[in-house]
């Protein structure tokens, strides 16, 4: 398995002037600072604090009891797409007390991604409540946490979730299993934009 471990890759190319936001959203724990820190071609800045037993009164740690730091503003993580485009990759707190952070991440986002544990289906509702009130399009990956194995058509009736919206699995520790959900996601954005102007132009995808 490739390790979420972020090595040493090329810095970004004085070429590139095309920035493209995505946000990976979801519940508390459901792996969205490991996905971004699996992809990232930098070392990610984060802001994961210690979790502490003054928060066990505010946060609901179900399923989550193994849990030691939790991101308390936002993940940030870049992939160069290619020579000119960049993907900038922000992850967003997954406690309720934070959520009011989230309309600010999402302005000016081209898509997102809404992370899911399967074990705690409904902790994704708020995510795609909001991106749908914001119109992003997004993707829905199925993290997987070894939990009960529900089908794709089951997750699709507990989330009411539109057809044309993607489902994928994946392993957030795996940043080849990472990239395939971020190429999902593009695929997914050039289909929603095609044949009207999008907010940037999409390249081929193809992530090194």
């Amino acid at each position: 398995m490739d390790s979420a471990i972020s090595e040493v890759r090329t810095p970004l190319g004085a070429s590139a002037d095309n920035g493209l936001k995505i946000v990976v959203v979801g519940g508390f724990g459901v792996g969205k600072t490991t996905l971004v820190r699996s992809v990232s071609e930098i070392r990610p800045l984060n802001t994961e604090e210690t979790m502490t037993q003054a928060g066990e009164s505010v946060d609901d740690v179900t399923g989550v009891r193994g849990k030691t730091a939790t991101t308390v503003a936002f993940d940030f993580g870049r992939i160069t797409l290619d020579a000119r485009n960049v993907l900038y990759l922000f992850g967003a707190p997954g406690q309720e007390r934070f959520w009011f952070l989230w309309d600010r991440l999402f302005s000016g986002t081209l898509g997102a991604v809404v992370l899911l544990d399967t074990r705690r289906i409904d902790d994704s509702w708020y995510a795609i409540d909001r991106l749908e009130h914001h119109g992003t399009p997004f993707i829905v990956a199925c993290n997987d946490f070894g939990g009960p194995v529900h089908s794709h058509a089951e997750i699709r009736e507990a989330l009411d979730l539109d057809p044309q919206v993607p489902l994928v699995d994946c392993d957030a520790r795996s940043r080849r299993s990472g990239k395939q959900v971020l190429i999902t996601l593009v695929e997914h954005l050039k289909n929603q934009y095609a044949g009207r102007a999008a907010p940037a132009a999409l390249p081929r995808q193809e992530l090194v």
